[in-house]
């Protein structure tokens, strides 16, 4: 694959890398996590016809149409790689499947046997994925922001050393006390493992990329520290070294008050900010130092109405002062409506400068 970097002149004139590197647009531009999934039927259908889940992922026909379908639908801003972030663990040759209506299964991780994990077959593995982001970029309008992502190494050890997701993370976090070695070795492979996926994201058509740290917040201090911002660091300096200036979105949900210290210290380009942190502390806070993204509850898509509206307006009257890119909280959930997320969209693309619609 050749590569199509963000330093092409026709991405620089993307609303979402406009808004990354630094610009302030009002209306802000939008995409939603998860926005290609099971709230949508044509998402439905595909997924029927592609078989497994992991099917879908790695057959980039599927992905490439699935990525597009909201794209098509809603006119998003930026349309993000359709895969999942356990597909580095099965690419290092963990056992991984979905069991539908109960979520991810893996075959727990043992910490004094790592050497179980192939990293050495990493990029041959995750190619049909590879060539998924080249077919997106191709298939794209030429305004579209294309996202890459991975899953943070905290977030992505949780479920491979419990086997699956956790209510408190308790089998990661009582690993990293009485197996620090273990962890720490664990961590540093999905360290390079992610260097080597978002470059090679990057390489292939991808704008900017996403780290999903969807179980920071389960951290002390301590383990933030450890877990969260170092390895998010270590990411973010080996990804530039080998595409200077790389864009790269850091979501750690549940960080919190803890936020500005993860943007200075892991260099990140921009923060995604979960619906939990308040709007005040993000304007005063964070906005100042990067770019923020998000933050609307996702359950006001499935509440819809004045209650979705109030939602999108708090966040506008908010944030909408500095660089913003409008985004849920976390990922759309299933059960939410496609007719209130054009809604969402309207509401955010017929705000008025310096407030939002009345």
């Amino acid at each position: 694959m050749q590569p199509d970097t963000s330093a092409a002149p026709s991405a620089s004139k993307r609303a979402v890398v406009r808004v990354l590197d630094g610009e302030r647009l009002f209306p802000p531009p939008i995409w939603m996590m998860r926005q290609a999934g099971r709230y949508l039927p044509e998402y439905r259908a595909t997924r029927a016809e592609a078989g497994g889940f992991l099917d879908l992922c790695y057959t980039p026909k599927f992905a490439v149409e699935v990525t597009l379908q909201p794209i098509r639908r809603y006119g998003f801003d930026a349309a993000i790689l359709f895969s999942d972030i356990l597909v580095v663990p099965h690419a290092l040759g963990q056992e991984v499947w979905f069991a539908e209506g109960e979520g991810p299964r893996l075959t727990p991780v043992d910490l004094d046997r790592l050497d179980a994990l192939d990293p050495t077959r990493l990029l041959d593995r995750l190619a049909p994925v590879l060539d998924a982001v080249a077919g997106i970029r191709a298939a794209l309008p030429p305004e579209t922001t294309l996202l890459g992502f991975c899953g943070a190494p905290w977030t992505v050890a949780t479920y491979m050393i419990a086997g699956r997701g956790t209510p408190d993370q308790g089998p990661a976090r009582k690993a990293a006390l009485l197996q620090p070695e273990g962890l720490r070795r664990l961590m540093d492979m999905l360290v390079d493992a992610s260097v080597r996926y978002l470059v090679a994201q990057l390489q292939a058509g991808a704008d900017a990329v996403q780290i999903f740290d969807t179980w920071a917040g389960a951290l002390d201090d301590e383990g933030f520290e450890a877990y969260a911002v170092d390895p998010v660091a270590r990411i973010v300096a080996g990804v530039r070294a080998a595409v200077p200036g790389a864009r790269i979105i850091g979501f750690p949900k549940g960080a919190s008050a803890r936020l500005p210290d993860y943007v200075r210290r892991t260099q990140v380009t921009a923060a995604g900010i979960d619906w939990q942190t308040p709007v005040a502390f993000v304007r005063d806070h964070v906005q100042p130092l990067v770019p923020v993204q998000g933050n609307l509850d996702p359950l006001r898509l499935i509440a819809g109405g004045d209650a979705l509206d109030r939602g999108v307006d708090h966040v506008l009257n908010g944030l909408g002062g500095g660089p913003l890119i409008f985004n849920l909280g976390h990922g759309i959930t299933p059960d939410a409506s496609p007719d209130a997320v054009a809604r969402m969209v309207d509401r955010v693309r017929g705000a008025t400068e310096g407030r939002a619609r009345p």
